[in-house]
């Protein structure tokens, strides 16, 4: 059965990431024993260290909002009015074209073709 891997991810939080990568960077301290005493994977905080250094934020917000994103304008019908690909296999290159006004066909076919 497969589990959605983002559900399942553990998250830890910011005052917890700084004290895990404060103790790793003791004299003498050893990462995995550091990570295996908080009971968290040594490679997760071998990750947190190198986004530290690169001076990228450890936890990543989630709000589980949608965010607004402005697109331009689709073309219209009669700036392209045939859907083009160019297929290659080895040495043969095939352009096929398609008709814009039948995407729906050209939908099936390229499912077909890809099976």
């Amino acid at each position: 059965m497969a589990r959605d891997r983002a559900a399942s991810r553990r998250r830890y939080s910011a005052e917890l990431q700084a004290r895990v990568r404060a103790e790793c960077d003791a004299p003498g301290a050893s990462l995995a024993k550091v990570a295996m005493s908080h009971g968290i994977n040594a490679n997760v905080v071998h990750r947190w260290r190198q986004l530290g250094r690169e001076g990228l934020p450890t936890v990543t917000a989630r709000t589980g909002q949608f965010v607004p994103v402005s697109l331009a304008a689709a073309p219209s019908a009669n700036a392209t009015s045939d859907i083009q690909i160019q297929l290659r296999r080895g040495a043969t290159a095939m352009t096929i074209t398609w008709p814009v006004s039948a995407v729906s066909d050209f939908a099936v076919w390229m499912r077909e073709l890809l099976r």
